[in-house]
Parts: C-alpha cells; sequence; structure tokens
C-alpha cells in the first residue's frame, strides 16, 4: 500500500510539474570561466543541476530544483518577516534610571537624529533598504517568468537584483548584537524583543533567497522569451564576467546584464591598488583616534579599537574580545596583505601555486563584509545607551573604519583574478 502511493504521488507530482512549471533548462552551450578564463563546454542543463569550471572548479551555472515556486516562496517569507522584524520590539534595556524599548526604525532615527546620519544610512541600507528591495525585485522577476510575461522594466529589474545580494548584512547585523549583548549585560539587564529572535530566521530565508536566484538562469528565460539568441561564441565577441554570455566587441556594455563588458578588466590593478592604498592610509586614524566614547555622570571612558579589545580581555570578557580582534583588527589586516600578495603576483610574479592564489582570493572576496561588526556593535550600543545617564557616542575612528571596510570590499571586487592565470600561462609557455 505505501508503494502505491508513493507511485501515484509521483505520478501526480511530474503531471503537475508538466502542466504548470514553464520549461526551466538550460541547452548545451559554452561559457568562459570569470575566474580563471578557461572556454568550457557546458552541457545541457536540467532543473537541480550545476557545473563548475574543470580548471579552477568556480561554480558557472546552477539550476534551482524548484527554480520557480522556491524563490518566491522565499522571497514572500521573507518579506513578511522583514515586516515584522522592523514593527516587533527588538531589544529593551534596563538599568538604575534608565529604561529603553528600541526598535529597529528607532535605532537608525537615533543615529540620524544625533549628527551621525553617515552610520545610520549605512545601517538603514545594509539591514533594510538592499533586502527589502532585492526581496521586491525577486517577487515582481519571478512573476514575470512564472506567467510567462513580459512585465515593465523587466530588464533592468533582473540586474538590479542580481547585484544587491552581495550587500545584505542581515546576518552580520544578528552577530553583532550577540557580540553587543555580552558588553551590554555587564552593566545593565537586556531583554530580547520578538524581532531578535526572528532575525536569524530572516537572515536564513534572505540566504536562501540570494542562493535561488541565478543570475545566468534568469538571463536565459527573459531573452528566451523575447526571441533573443545568446549562446553564439565567435571569434569577435567576449563573454560578459558577470551574466557568462558571448555578446560583440563592439559594445562597451553587455547587451544581457548592462554591465561593463572586457576581455580583463581594463586598469584593475591599477584601480584595486589605488582602493587598497586608501583603505591602507585610512586604516591609520582608525586604528589610532577614538572608535567610541563612554559616558556616565562619573566618567568618560575613550576608547580606540585595540584598547577596548584590551579592556575587554582584562575583564575577562575574552569571547568577545577575541571577535573584536578578529573582525576589526585580524579581518582587516589580512585582507589588506592578502590584496597586497594577490596584486604583485598578477603584476610582477606569482608568489604562491595558481590554485592557492585563486582560493586565497574568494575567501579573500568572501570574508571582507564581517569586518562591519565592529561598526554594527558601536551602533548598538549608541542606541541602547543613549540617555544622560548612560550615553556612548561614537568616535571619529567608526567612520574610517566604516569606509576602510567598503574600500576593500571595492578592492577586490575590481582586482580581475584571471590575471593571475594569465601570469602562470606564461610561465608555462616559457618552462
Amino acid at each position: 500500500m505505501p508503494s502505491i502511493r508513493r507511485y501515484l504521488y509521483r505520478k501526480f507530482s511530474q503531471k503537475w510539474h508538466k502542466i504548470y512549471t514553464p520549461s526551466a533548462t538550460l541547452p548545451a552551450h559554452t561559457v568562459d570561466c570569470p575566474e580563471c578564463g578557461l572556454r568550457t563546454e557546458i552541457p545541457k542543463l536540467r532543473q537541480g543541476q550545476e557545473a563548475s569550471c574543470p580548471r579552477c572548479h568556480h561554480h558557472l551555472v546552477r539550476i534551482e530544483p524548484e527554480p520557480y515556486p522556491v524563490p518566491l516562496a522565499c522571497a514572500i517569507s521573507a518579506l513578511i518577516l522583514m515586516t515584522l522584524v522592523y514593527t516587533l520590539p527588538f531589544i529593551t534595556v534596563r538599568m538604575t534610571g534608565m529604561f529603553t524599548r528600541l526598535t529597529l526604525p528607532e535605532m537608525v532615527y537615533a543615529l540620524l537624529a544625533d549628527d551621525w546620519g553617515f552610520l545610520g544610512l549605512v545601517m538603514f541600507a545594509l539591514t533594510f533598504g538592499a533586502p527589502v528591495l532585492f526581496l521586491l525585485l525577486c517577487i515582481y522577476v519571478y512573476y514575470g517568468l512564472l506567467t510567462n510575461r513580459t512585465l515593465p522594466y523587466f530588464l533592468t529589474s533582473t540586474r538590479l537584483l542580481t547585484r544587491l545580494g552581495e550587500w545584505i548584512m542581515v546576518d552580520v547585523f544578528f552577530i553583532s548584537m550577540l557580540v553587543a549583548y555580552i558588553k551590554i549585560k555587564t552593566v545593565a539587564m537586556l531583554t530580547f524583543g520578538a524581532a531578535f529572535w526572528l532575525m536569524p530566521f530572516l537572515a536564513l530565508l534572505l540566504l536562501r533567497t540570494a542562493i535561488s536566484v541565478p543570475s545566468h538562469w534568469m538571463y536565459y528565460q527573459i531573452h528566451k522569451h523575447n526571441g533573443d539568441r545568446l549562446f553564439q561564441a565567435a571569434p569577435d565577441t567576449v563573454c560578459c564576467t558577470r551574466c557568462l554570455y558571448f555578446r560583440p566587441r563592439s559594445e562597451q556594455n553587455c547587451g544581457v546584464c548592462d554591465s561593463e563588458l572586457f576581455d580583463r578588466r581594463p586598469h584593475s590593478l591599477n584601480i584595486a591598488f589605488n582602493l587598497l592604498l586608501a583603505a591602507m592610509i585610512l586604516y591609520i586614524p582608525a586604528n589610532l583616534l577614538p572608535i567610541m566614547i563612554s559616558e556616565n555622570p562619573m566618567e568618560s571612558e575613550i576608547s580606540t579599537i585595540m584598547s577596548g579589545i584590551i579592556y575587554m580581555w582584562n575583564n575577562g570578557d575574552k569571547l568577545i574580545a577575541a571577535i573584536i580582534f578578529s573582525a576589526s583588527v585580524a579581518v582587516p589586516t589580512l585582507k589588506i596583505i592578502s590584496m597586497l600578495i594577490l596584486l604583485y603576483s598578477a603584476r610582477f610574479r606569482l608568489l604562491l601555486p595558481i590554485n592557492i592564489l585563486s582560493h586565497q582570493y574568494r575567501i579573500t572576496e568572501a570574508i571582507g563584509r564581517w569586518s562591519m561588526i565592529d561598526i554594527f556593535v558601536i551602533i548598538i550600543l549608541m542606541t541602547t545607551f543613549h540617555t544622560p545617564i548612560a550615553r556612548v557616542t561614537p568616535g571619529p575612528a567608526a567612520i574610517y573604519f566604516c569606509i576602510v571596510v567598503i574600500l576593500t570590499m571595492l578592492s577586490a571586487h575590481f582586482f580581475d583574478v584571471r590575471l593571475l592565470w594569465d601570469k602562470h600561462q606564461q610561465y608555462k609557455k616559457a618552462a
């Protein structure tokens, strides 16, 4: 009997899928790997299948097992959770003479009202603006794909959707709240509201939504509906590094995803180095100037990044000190060193084997966003202790450090990792 039920369920599912789900396959085609430049023949892919570069193992193409309902379901669920997270109480802080109940919008308003508009805009953009816009665009685009309609500004919406995922930092903010809690609990009683407990589920849903939105597949579905051909690889074409479709060399911007079109990013090493140099220069005042000022009626404490770490370590908060040290000192320093190694290797000679350098670049690009933990911790402390009895104010180093994080992320973004593989190929030919 159970086997009969499974058989009927399977047949029903296949019929439902055949009738109600549009074709989601990708035909066999050719792409150039955006990390090593290897031209790779991709076989026909069906739902749930993916392809990676055989040389550097970089992920190339993927089709979600349920390509239409899963992104829509995740995006709608995340949007509902986002509404709850931004309307319900986030934290309540109690100490002698002070009671503070905060929602996330109130935290943003506190920054904007206290002449720290830059930090307020950073928090708003990374924890609300980018996620909400990403989710709305996802629902809009996938509704069009599911109903096979060409909606107004359809291609523009898809282009923006594929670029927003890397700027969503709800997960980083949640970890920052855990770090701030360890510091707050030593001086006050903190109670988490419903919004806090919903935030990790929101972060997971946002991550799942971003994973279920493969740009290469989406662009194919859109242009297939318009009758465009995207898979022509000819001598006078170049493969776009973002959407992985071949376009005529005469185009300055890719006609599919509107990204800048190039064989190798023009002036990549110069742009990446100048951004990194600016980050290195600003990293000096970020470490020497005060990053946080704590005040109460009895005393005022001015902390730099290192003095705050040392103070927490000596007071027994070794876990929080280790986390802040990793996010604010180790990660930015190692990322700067890593980028210097990559830039030197691409310009002059490979300092490490090519496979190690390739993995080093991926790690460097991935971990940069976690340096925002320290900035978010300061934002949380400032908005939590915002009374005459207890007050935390960001120091000038907070602005410098925030800019350092953004500059290092941009440096890694503008570095064309294929230049490392070009250097490797030159060595092989010379040998």
